[in-house]
């Protein structure tokens, strides 16, 4: 199958089939910051990481959960820690967010993405019930979505894999929301066919893709040629969901243009901090 980029301007509505997991409707709104919009019944949940939360209808109440806050979190309290643990390894938060619409009708909460791209709705029982994406992408999901961690178990992998080494896994039958960062592009890929990608730019993949890594070229192109020692070997059959804009490479970029020790960056100046040297210099 070809390459496909996800639209602008998606504004899609989607419902989901009975399950285990909570039946969800949802829109997605916006172009380059979006939101995704989640319409709940009575008794229903979404989850959610801490601070996405855009707005909610009073009728809806909130709650932390110590973990995933889905239904299948292990029981007692070794149980419980041990799911923390496994989002804390990943970089996010012991406590997630639970969403409960406790009214009548139909109640409405947002959750926004936290930097520039795109939201993608995987319907998890139509990957094999399995999703594995960066540790940083996991927006919110119908309540029974299980988080936890995925590591890449291969010794190069281990080694090298800096962004790609430990994932977020998210498994169940419902709806979930990763953050994309930039423009997304969706690649499925056919038995036995392979494709390298920026490590950073591994958004997501379904469970039964093949993942490992293979080296960027020569040792001199590695050192020099800025784009890593290795890059991300993806082999089919399965789907995955590449960003354009990974966040490690917006903070990196922020980080050098931000003024150091305090002082200007220089910006509109030929000279730029040359020019702000001999400045301080009055």
């Amino acid at each position: 199958m070809p390459w496909s980029t996800v639209p602008s301007v998606p504004n899609v509505s989607h419902q989901r089939d009975s399950g285990i997991d909570d039946d969800i409707d949802f829109d997605i709104r916006g172009s380059e910051m979006q939101f995704v919009e989640i319409e709940l019944d009575p008794g229903e949940s979404a989850v959610a990481e801490a601070g996405s939360m855009m707005f909610k209808a009073p009728s809806i109440e909130m709650t932390t959960a110590f973990g995933d806050g889905s239904y299948k979190a292990p029981a007692g309290l070794l149980g419980k820690l041990a799911g923390a643990g496994k989002r804390l390894i990943t970089g996010e938060s012991l406590f997630t967010t639970v969403f409960t619409h406790n009214g009548d009708g139909k109640a409405r909460v947002a959750f926004a993405s936290p930097y520039p791209g795109h939201i993608a709705a995987v319907k998890l029982d139509e990957v094999g019930g399995r999703l594995i994406c960066q540790k940083d992408a996991f927006l919110c999901a119908a309540r029974g979505v299980t988080i936890g961690i995925e590591f890449q178990r291969k010794v190069m992998t281990g080694l090298f894999g800096g962004e790609g080494f430990i994932m977020q896994k998210l498994e169940g039958d419902g709806w979930a929301f990763v953050h994309v960062g930039g423009t997304t592009t969706v690649r499925d890929l056919a038995p036995g066919e392979e494709i390298h990608v920026d490590t950073g730019c591994v958004a997501a993949y379904t469970g039964d893709i093949d993942f490992d890594f293979v080296r960027a070229g020569s040792i001199k192109s590695s050192i020099f040629g800025g784009e890593g020692m290795f890059f991300a070997k993806l082999r089919g059959p399965g789907r995955v969901w590449i960003q354009s804009l990974p966040f490690s490479r917006l903070a990196g970029r922020i980080h050098a243009s931000a003024p150091q020790n305090g002082g200007s960056t220089g910006e509109g100046s030929v000279l730029g901090g040359l020019g702000d040297m001999f400045g301080d210099s009055r």
